[in-house]
Protein backbone atom coordinates (compact mmCIF):
# COMPACT_ATOMS: atom_id res chain seq x y z
CA UNK A 1 0.00 0.00 0.00
CA UNK A 2 1.34 3.47 -0.93
CA UNK A 3 2.41 5.91 1.76
CA UNK A 4 -0.11 8.77 2.03
CA UNK A 5 0.54 12.45 2.81
CA UNK A 6 -1.15 15.82 2.61
CA UNK A 7 1.64 17.14 0.40
CA UNK A 8 4.48 15.76 -1.72
CA UNK A 9 7.17 18.23 -2.79
CA UNK A 10 9.39 17.15 -5.70
CA UNK A 11 12.77 18.89 -5.46
CA UNK A 12 14.65 20.10 -2.38
CA UNK A 13 16.10 23.38 -3.65
CA UNK A 14 15.30 26.65 -1.83
CA UNK A 15 11.73 26.57 -3.13
CA UNK A 16 11.08 22.93 -2.37
CA UNK A 17 12.60 22.55 1.08
CA UNK A 18 11.14 25.87 2.29
CA UNK A 19 7.72 24.83 0.97
CA UNK A 20 8.00 21.54 2.87
CA UNK A 21 9.04 23.29 6.10
CA UNK A 22 6.19 25.82 5.94
CA UNK A 23 3.67 23.09 5.15
CA UNK A 24 4.84 21.07 8.14
CA UNK A 25 4.64 24.16 10.37
CA UNK A 26 1.01 24.49 9.30
CA UNK A 27 0.20 20.91 10.27
CA UNK A 28 0.34 19.25 6.87
CA UNK A 29 1.82 15.76 6.70
CA UNK A 30 4.60 16.38 4.21
CA UNK A 31 6.98 14.34 2.08
CA UNK A 32 9.97 15.57 0.09
CA UNK A 33 11.46 13.81 -2.95
CA UNK A 34 15.07 14.60 -3.97
CA UNK A 35 17.12 12.87 -6.67
CA UNK A 36 20.48 14.01 -5.26
CA UNK A 37 22.14 12.36 -2.30
CA UNK A 38 22.12 15.76 -0.58
CA UNK A 39 19.38 18.36 -0.16
CA UNK A 40 19.47 21.96 -1.35
CA UNK A 41 19.17 21.61 -5.11
CA UNK A 42 21.35 23.47 -7.57
CA UNK A 43 21.54 26.55 -5.34
CA UNK A 44 23.20 24.95 -2.33
CA UNK A 45 25.16 22.23 -4.13
CA UNK A 46 26.49 23.75 -7.36
CA UNK A 47 25.04 27.25 -7.61
CA UNK A 48 24.47 30.19 -5.27
CA UNK A 49 26.32 28.92 -2.22
CA UNK A 50 29.59 27.60 -3.72
CA UNK A 51 29.86 30.52 -6.14
CA UNK A 52 29.47 33.04 -3.31
CA UNK A 53 32.13 31.22 -1.32
CA UNK A 54 34.59 31.55 -4.20
CA UNK A 55 33.59 35.16 -4.82
CA UNK A 56 34.27 35.96 -1.17
CA UNK A 57 37.58 34.12 -0.99
CA UNK A 58 38.89 35.42 -4.33
CA UNK A 59 37.94 38.99 -3.43
CA UNK A 60 39.88 38.79 -0.17
CA UNK A 61 42.85 37.33 -2.05
CA UNK A 62 42.81 40.20 -4.54
CA UNK A 63 42.36 42.82 -1.82
CA UNK A 64 45.26 41.37 0.17
CA UNK A 65 47.58 41.71 -2.80
CA UNK A 66 46.24 44.99 -4.15
CA UNK A 67 44.65 47.07 -1.41
CA UNK A 68 45.87 46.04 2.03
CA UNK A 69 49.08 48.04 1.80
CA UNK A 70 47.00 51.21 1.40
CA UNK A 71 45.52 50.44 4.81
CA UNK A 72 48.91 49.98 6.42
CA UNK A 73 48.84 46.17 6.19
CA UNK A 74 51.81 44.60 4.44
CA UNK A 75 51.26 41.04 3.22
CA UNK A 76 52.38 38.92 0.29
CA UNK A 77 49.42 36.60 -0.41
CA UNK A 78 50.04 33.20 -1.92
CA UNK A 79 47.21 31.35 -3.62
CA UNK A 80 46.46 27.81 -2.43
CA UNK A 81 43.64 26.95 -4.83
CA UNK A 82 43.14 23.51 -3.32
CA UNK A 83 42.46 25.03 0.10
CA UNK A 84 40.18 27.65 -1.43
CA UNK A 85 38.13 24.96 -3.18
CA UNK A 86 37.98 23.02 0.10
CA UNK A 87 36.71 26.19 1.81
CA UNK A 88 33.98 26.28 -0.81
CA UNK A 89 33.13 22.59 -0.34
CA UNK A 90 33.04 22.96 3.45
CA UNK A 91 30.52 25.77 3.08
CA UNK A 92 28.36 23.65 0.81
CA UNK A 93 28.42 20.73 3.25
CA UNK A 94 27.46 22.96 6.15
CA UNK A 95 24.45 24.24 4.25
CA UNK A 96 23.18 20.94 2.89
CA UNK A 97 23.64 19.27 6.28
CA UNK A 98 21.66 22.13 7.76
CA UNK A 99 18.75 21.43 5.41
CA UNK A 100 18.87 17.73 6.34
CA UNK A 101 18.62 18.75 9.99
CA UNK A 102 15.62 20.96 9.23
CA UNK A 103 13.85 18.06 7.51
CA UNK A 104 14.21 15.94 10.65
CA UNK A 105 13.31 18.81 12.96
CA UNK A 106 10.10 19.46 11.05
CA UNK A 107 9.24 15.75 10.79
CA UNK A 108 9.25 15.77 6.98
CA UNK A 109 9.44 12.35 5.33
CA UNK A 110 12.25 12.29 2.77
CA UNK A 111 12.67 10.08 -0.28
CA UNK A 112 15.91 9.99 -2.25
CA UNK A 113 15.26 9.13 -5.87
CA UNK A 114 13.74 10.45 -9.08
CA UNK A 115 10.12 11.48 -8.78
CA UNK A 116 7.60 10.84 -11.56
CA UNK A 117 3.97 11.91 -11.36
CA UNK A 118 1.73 8.98 -12.24
CA UNK A 119 -1.46 10.96 -11.83
CA UNK A 120 -2.82 13.73 -9.62
CA UNK A 121 -2.09 12.67 -6.05
CA UNK A 122 0.42 9.94 -6.89
CA UNK A 123 4.21 10.06 -7.30
CA UNK A 124 6.51 7.16 -8.13
CA UNK A 125 10.01 7.41 -6.65
CA UNK A 126 12.83 5.45 -8.31
CA UNK A 127 16.01 5.07 -6.27
CA UNK A 128 19.54 4.76 -7.64
CA UNK A 129 19.28 1.00 -7.26
CA UNK A 130 16.20 0.94 -9.47
CA UNK A 131 13.82 0.16 -6.61
CA UNK A 132 10.45 1.89 -6.98
CA UNK A 133 7.82 2.99 -4.50
CA UNK A 134 4.62 4.95 -4.85
CA UNK A 135 3.81 7.88 -2.57
CA UNK A 136 0.34 9.42 -2.43
CA UNK A 137 -0.87 12.86 -1.35
CA UNK A 138 -3.79 15.18 -1.91
CA UNK A 139 -1.42 17.78 -3.39
CA UNK A 140 1.87 17.70 -5.32
CA UNK A 141 4.23 20.67 -5.65
CA UNK A 142 6.79 20.59 -8.48
CA UNK A 143 9.96 22.43 -7.40
CA UNK A 144 12.57 20.84 -9.65
CA UNK A 145 14.36 24.07 -10.58
CA UNK A 146 16.36 24.68 -13.73
CA UNK A 147 19.26 23.36 -15.74
CA UNK A 148 22.05 24.90 -17.81
CA UNK A 149 21.03 26.17 -21.25
CA UNK A 150 23.19 24.57 -23.92
CA UNK A 151 24.90 26.45 -26.73
CA UNK A 152 24.21 24.78 -30.09
CA UNK A 153 27.30 23.15 -31.53
CA UNK A 154 29.30 23.41 -28.29
CA UNK A 155 29.70 20.31 -26.14
CA UNK A 156 30.20 20.86 -22.40
CA UNK A 157 32.58 18.33 -20.83
CA UNK A 158 33.03 20.15 -17.47
CA UNK A 159 36.81 20.09 -17.91
CA UNK A 160 37.88 22.76 -20.40
CA UNK A 161 34.43 23.57 -21.80
CA UNK A 162 32.35 24.06 -18.68
CA UNK A 163 29.00 25.17 -17.37
CA UNK A 164 28.68 27.05 -14.10
CA UNK A 165 29.14 23.69 -12.35
CA UNK A 166 32.55 22.96 -13.87
CA UNK A 167 33.64 26.56 -13.37
CA UNK A 168 33.44 25.99 -9.61
CA UNK A 169 36.17 23.36 -9.67
CA UNK A 170 39.00 24.20 -12.09
CA UNK A 171 42.13 22.44 -10.80
CA UNK A 172 44.10 25.56 -11.69
CA UNK A 173 43.17 29.00 -12.94
CA UNK A 174 43.04 28.89 -16.76
CA UNK A 175 45.59 31.25 -18.27
CA UNK A 176 42.88 32.39 -20.68
CA UNK A 177 39.14 32.03 -19.99
CA UNK A 178 36.45 32.86 -22.54
CA UNK A 179 33.01 33.42 -21.02
CA UNK A 180 30.00 33.03 -23.31
CA UNK A 181 27.25 35.28 -22.00
CA UNK A 182 27.45 38.60 -20.15
CA UNK A 183 24.73 37.78 -17.65
CA UNK A 184 24.94 37.38 -13.90
CA UNK A 185 26.49 33.89 -13.79
CA UNK A 186 29.14 34.62 -16.42
CA UNK A 187 30.22 37.88 -14.79
CA UNK A 188 30.33 36.41 -11.28
CA UNK A 189 32.38 33.34 -12.19
CA UNK A 190 34.48 35.37 -14.62
CA UNK A 191 35.28 37.67 -11.69
CA UNK A 192 36.40 34.73 -9.55
CA UNK A 193 38.93 33.46 -12.09
CA UNK A 194 40.12 36.91 -13.13
CA UNK A 195 41.04 37.58 -9.51
CA UNK A 196 42.86 34.24 -9.36
CA UNK A 197 44.98 34.97 -12.42
CA UNK A 198 42.97 34.28 -15.57
CA UNK A 199 42.79 36.63 -18.53
CA UNK A 200 39.01 36.84 -19.06
CA UNK A 201 37.17 37.67 -22.28
CA UNK A 202 33.38 37.90 -22.24
CA UNK A 203 31.48 37.30 -25.47
CA UNK A 204 27.87 38.53 -25.55
CA UNK A 205 25.33 38.18 -28.36
CA UNK A 206 23.60 41.45 -27.48
CA UNK A 207 25.19 44.89 -27.74
CA UNK A 208 25.30 45.35 -23.95
CA UNK A 209 26.05 43.42 -20.80
CA UNK A 210 23.38 42.43 -18.27
CA UNK A 211 20.27 42.46 -20.48
CA UNK A 212 17.24 43.53 -18.45
CA UNK A 213 19.30 45.53 -15.96
CA UNK A 214 18.94 49.30 -15.75
CA UNK A 215 21.01 50.84 -18.54
CA UNK A 216 22.89 53.28 -16.29
CA UNK A 217 23.99 50.44 -14.04
CA UNK A 218 25.05 48.19 -16.92
CA UNK A 219 27.15 50.90 -18.57
CA UNK A 220 28.83 51.85 -15.30
CA UNK A 221 29.54 48.24 -14.43
CA UNK A 222 31.08 47.53 -17.83
CA UNK A 223 33.46 50.46 -17.36
CA UNK A 224 34.44 49.16 -13.92
CA UNK A 225 34.91 45.59 -15.18
CA UNK A 226 37.05 46.82 -18.07
CA UNK A 227 39.20 48.75 -15.61
CA UNK A 228 39.54 45.56 -13.55
CA UNK A 229 40.87 43.68 -16.58
CA UNK A 230 37.86 42.15 -18.32
CA UNK A 231 37.76 42.21 -22.12
CA UNK A 232 34.33 42.41 -23.78
CA UNK A 233 33.21 41.31 -27.24
CA UNK A 234 29.62 42.54 -27.61
CA UNK A 235 27.16 41.92 -30.47
CA UNK A 236 29.16 38.75 -31.12
CA UNK A 237 28.23 35.08 -31.14
CA UNK A 238 30.17 31.86 -30.62
CA UNK A 239 29.57 29.42 -33.48
CA UNK A 240 32.04 26.67 -32.61
CA UNK A 241 34.76 25.39 -30.28
CA UNK A 242 37.54 23.03 -31.39
CA UNK A 243 40.58 21.58 -29.65
CA UNK A 244 43.88 22.42 -31.34
CA UNK A 245 47.48 22.16 -30.16
CA UNK A 246 46.51 21.69 -26.51
CA UNK A 247 44.18 24.68 -26.44
CA UNK A 248 40.69 25.64 -27.58
CA UNK A 249 40.02 27.48 -30.81
CA UNK A 250 36.76 29.43 -30.64
CA UNK A 251 35.04 30.67 -33.79
CA UNK A 252 33.28 34.02 -33.43
CA UNK A 253 31.16 36.06 -35.80
CA UNK A 254 29.09 39.26 -35.58
CA UNK A 255 25.63 38.65 -34.10
CA UNK A 256 23.99 39.89 -37.29
CA UNK A 257 26.27 37.76 -39.45
CA UNK A 258 29.51 38.55 -41.21
CA UNK A 259 33.13 37.57 -41.35
CA UNK A 260 34.22 34.95 -38.84
CA UNK A 261 37.34 35.05 -36.72
CA UNK A 262 39.08 32.57 -34.46
CA UNK A 263 40.47 33.17 -31.01
CA UNK A 264 42.49 30.82 -28.84
CA UNK A 265 41.73 30.18 -25.20
CA UNK A 266 42.42 27.58 -22.51
CA UNK A 267 38.89 27.21 -21.18
CA UNK A 268 35.35 28.20 -22.15
CA UNK A 269 32.53 28.89 -19.71
CA UNK A 270 29.08 28.59 -21.30
CA UNK A 271 26.69 30.79 -19.32
CA UNK A 272 23.88 31.78 -21.66
CA UNK A 273 21.08 31.19 -19.18
CA UNK A 274 19.05 28.39 -17.66
CA UNK A 275 15.99 26.39 -18.69
CA UNK A 276 13.25 24.77 -16.58
CA UNK A 277 14.13 21.24 -15.48
CA UNK A 278 11.13 18.97 -15.95
CA UNK A 279 12.71 15.85 -17.49
CA UNK A 280 11.21 12.58 -16.33
CA UNK A 281 8.37 14.13 -14.35
CA UNK A 282 5.68 12.63 -16.57
CA UNK A 283 4.08 16.02 -17.25
CA UNK A 284 2.94 15.18 -20.76
CA UNK A 285 1.38 11.93 -19.63
CA UNK A 286 -0.69 13.62 -16.91
CA UNK A 287 -1.51 16.60 -19.13
CA UNK A 288 0.28 19.47 -17.37
CA UNK A 289 0.46 22.42 -19.77
CA UNK A 290 3.75 24.24 -20.49
CA UNK A 291 4.57 27.27 -22.60
CA UNK A 292 6.93 27.52 -25.57
CA UNK A 293 9.92 27.89 -23.23
CA UNK A 294 9.11 24.73 -21.32
CA UNK A 295 7.81 26.60 -18.26
CA UNK A 296 4.88 25.13 -16.36
CA UNK A 297 1.85 27.40 -16.52
CA UNK A 298 0.09 28.08 -13.21
CA UNK A 299 -2.75 30.26 -11.97
CA UNK A 300 -2.64 32.84 -9.18
CA UNK A 301 -2.69 30.01 -6.64
CA UNK A 302 0.36 28.28 -8.24
CA UNK A 303 -1.89 25.44 -9.45
CA UNK A 304 -1.41 23.91 -12.89
CA UNK A 305 -4.27 23.02 -15.21
CA UNK A 306 -4.37 19.62 -13.46
CA UNK A 307 -6.22 19.89 -10.14
CA UNK A 308 -3.97 19.07 -7.20
CA UNK A 309 -0.67 19.61 -9.04
CA UNK A 310 1.18 22.87 -8.24
CA UNK A 311 4.51 24.33 -9.34
CA UNK A 312 6.92 26.99 -8.04
CA UNK A 313 10.36 28.46 -8.69
CA UNK A 314 12.40 28.15 -11.85
CA UNK A 315 9.94 25.78 -13.55
CA UNK A 316 7.28 28.52 -13.81
CA UNK A 317 7.45 31.97 -15.47
CA UNK A 318 9.35 34.73 -13.70
CA UNK A 319 12.95 35.40 -12.70
CA UNK A 320 14.97 32.29 -11.89
CA UNK A 321 16.00 33.36 -8.39
CA UNK A 322 16.24 31.30 -5.21
CA UNK A 323 14.45 33.87 -3.06
CA UNK A 324 11.52 34.00 -5.51
CA UNK A 325 11.23 30.22 -5.21
CA UNK A 326 11.36 30.42 -1.41
CA UNK A 327 8.55 32.97 -1.20
CA UNK A 328 6.47 30.97 -3.67
CA UNK A 329 7.08 27.84 -1.60
CA UNK A 330 5.78 29.57 1.51
CA UNK A 331 2.80 30.97 -0.39
CA UNK A 332 1.66 27.65 -1.87
CA UNK A 333 2.04 25.89 1.49
CA UNK A 334 -0.17 28.53 3.10
CA UNK A 335 -2.72 28.24 0.29
CA UNK A 336 -2.87 24.47 0.76
CA UNK A 337 -3.42 25.03 4.50
CA UNK A 338 -6.38 27.30 3.80
CA UNK A 339 -4.55 30.58 4.31
CA UNK A 340 -3.92 33.41 1.86
CA UNK A 341 -0.38 33.01 0.55
CA UNK A 342 0.87 35.73 -1.77
CA UNK A 343 4.02 36.82 -3.61
CA UNK A 344 4.40 40.26 -5.20
CA UNK A 345 6.04 39.46 -8.57
CA UNK A 346 6.93 43.12 -9.14
CA UNK A 347 9.17 43.34 -6.08
CA UNK A 348 11.60 40.46 -6.47
CA UNK A 349 15.11 41.92 -5.94
CA UNK A 350 18.00 40.78 -8.09
CA UNK A 351 21.68 40.85 -7.12
CA UNK A 352 25.06 40.41 -8.79
CA UNK A 353 27.75 39.48 -6.26
CA UNK A 354 30.75 40.93 -8.03
CA UNK A 355 32.88 43.80 -6.71
CA UNK A 356 31.22 46.20 -6.64
CA UNK A 357 27.92 44.45 -6.05
CA UNK A 358 24.80 45.29 -8.03
CA UNK A 359 21.23 45.09 -6.76
CA UNK A 360 17.91 46.26 -8.11
CA UNK A 361 14.18 46.04 -7.51
CA UNK A 362 11.19 47.35 -9.42
CA UNK A 363 11.18 49.07 -12.79
CA UNK A 364 14.19 50.17 -14.80
CA UNK A 365 14.30 53.59 -16.41
CA UNK A 366 13.95 51.94 -19.82
CA UNK A 367 10.77 50.14 -18.71
CA UNK A 368 9.23 53.37 -17.40
CA UNK A 369 9.97 55.14 -20.66
CA UNK A 370 8.48 52.30 -22.70
CA UNK A 371 5.32 52.35 -20.55
CA UNK A 372 5.16 56.18 -20.76
CA UNK A 373 5.07 56.49 -16.98
CA UNK A 374 6.21 59.94 -15.80
CA UNK A 375 9.07 59.74 -13.32
CA UNK A 376 11.77 61.65 -11.47
CA UNK A 377 15.31 60.40 -10.87
CA UNK A 378 17.42 60.70 -7.76
CA UNK A 379 21.07 59.58 -7.95
CA UNK A 380 23.80 59.67 -5.36
CA UNK A 381 27.39 58.45 -5.80
CA UNK A 382 29.24 56.33 -3.25
CA UNK A 383 32.13 58.75 -3.78
CA UNK A 384 30.20 61.33 -1.75
CA UNK A 385 29.46 58.97 1.14
CA UNK A 386 31.71 59.32 4.20
CA UNK A 387 31.88 55.60 5.02
CA UNK A 388 32.59 54.60 1.41
CA UNK A 389 35.22 57.31 1.05
CA UNK A 390 37.16 56.33 4.18
CA UNK A 391 36.94 52.62 3.27
CA UNK A 392 38.07 53.26 -0.33
CA UNK A 393 34.91 51.63 -1.74
CA UNK A 394 33.74 54.58 -3.81
CA UNK A 395 32.72 52.90 -7.07
CA UNK A 396 29.05 53.13 -7.99
CA UNK A 397 25.85 54.95 -7.12
CA UNK A 398 22.26 54.58 -5.92
CA UNK A 399 19.46 55.44 -8.33
CA UNK A 400 15.88 55.98 -7.16
CA UNK A 401 13.02 56.23 -9.67
CA UNK A 402 9.83 57.79 -8.32
CA UNK A 403 6.51 58.62 -9.97
CA UNK A 404 6.53 62.23 -11.10
CA UNK A 405 3.03 62.92 -9.76
CA UNK A 406 2.66 60.71 -6.68
CA UNK A 407 6.36 60.37 -5.65
CA UNK A 408 5.77 56.64 -5.10
CA UNK A 409 9.03 54.71 -5.56
CA UNK A 410 8.92 52.65 -8.75
CA UNK A 411 12.45 51.28 -8.86
CA UNK A 412 15.76 51.34 -6.99
CA UNK A 413 19.08 50.37 -8.58
CA UNK A 414 22.36 50.16 -6.69
CA UNK A 415 25.90 49.54 -7.84
CA UNK A 416 28.38 49.67 -5.00
CA UNK A 417 29.71 48.03 -1.86
CA UNK A 418 27.14 45.96 0.08
CA UNK A 419 24.44 46.57 -2.54
CA UNK A 420 23.03 43.10 -1.81
CA UNK A 421 22.21 44.20 1.75
CA UNK A 422 21.19 47.77 0.97
CA UNK A 423 18.48 46.71 -1.50
CA UNK A 424 16.34 45.19 1.28
CA UNK A 425 15.45 48.67 2.53
CA UNK A 426 14.12 49.56 -0.90
CA UNK A 427 12.08 46.35 -1.14
CA UNK A 428 10.42 46.99 2.21
CA UNK A 429 9.43 50.58 1.52
CA UNK A 430 8.16 49.70 -1.96
CA UNK A 431 6.14 46.78 -0.58
CA UNK A 432 4.27 49.30 1.55
CA UNK A 433 3.83 51.79 -1.29
CA UNK A 434 6.31 54.28 0.15
CA UNK A 435 7.43 57.47 -1.54
CA UNK A 436 10.85 58.97 -2.10
CA UNK A 437 9.90 61.54 0.55
CA UNK A 438 9.17 58.75 3.05
CA UNK A 439 12.59 57.24 2.43
CA UNK A 440 14.31 60.62 2.54
CA UNK A 441 12.80 61.44 5.94
CA UNK A 442 13.77 58.11 7.53
CA UNK A 443 16.72 58.49 9.88
CA UNK A 444 19.78 56.52 8.78
CA UNK A 445 22.75 55.80 11.04
CA UNK A 446 25.98 57.69 10.34
CA UNK A 447 28.46 56.79 9.06
CA UNK A 448 26.95 53.97 6.99
CA UNK A 449 26.70 53.03 3.35
CA UNK A 450 22.91 53.04 3.78
CA UNK A 451 23.05 56.83 3.78
CA UNK A 452 23.58 56.63 0.01
CA UNK A 453 20.03 55.30 -0.29
CA UNK A 454 18.62 58.16 1.77
CA UNK A 455 20.62 60.73 -0.22
CA UNK A 456 19.40 59.27 -3.52
CA UNK A 457 15.83 59.62 -2.24
CA UNK A 458 16.57 63.22 -1.26
CA UNK A 459 18.02 63.76 -4.73
CA UNK A 460 14.63 62.93 -6.30
CA UNK A 461 13.50 66.35 -4.99
CA UNK A 462 16.89 67.91 -5.86
CA UNK A 463 17.86 68.29 -2.21
CA UNK A 464 20.69 65.87 -1.55
CA UNK A 465 22.77 67.13 1.36
CA UNK A 466 26.24 65.79 0.61
CA UNK A 467 26.54 66.39 -3.11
Amino acid sequence: MADSYDLIVIGSGPGGYVCAIRASQLGLKTALVEKRATFGGTCLNVGCIPSKALLHASQLYEEAGRDFEKLGIKVAPELDLGRMLQFKDDGVKGNVDGVAFLMKKNKIATFHGTGRILKAGQVEVTGEDGARQVVEARAIVIATGSDVANLPGVEINERDVVSSTGALSFEKAPERLLVVGAGVIGLELGSVWRRLGSSVTVVEYLDRILPGMDGDVAKSLQRIYTKQGFSFRLATKVVGVERKDGALEVTLEPAEGGEQERVTTDAVLVSIGRVPYTDGLGLDEVGVVRDGKGRILVNGQFETNVTGIYAIGDVIPGPMLAHKAEDEGVAVAEILAGQTGHVNPDLIPSVIYTAPEVASVGKTEEELKAAEIPYNIGKFPFLANGRAKVNKTTDGFVKVLAHKETDRILGVHIIGANASELIAEAVVIMEFGGSAEDLARTCHAHPTLSETVKEAALSVAKRALHM
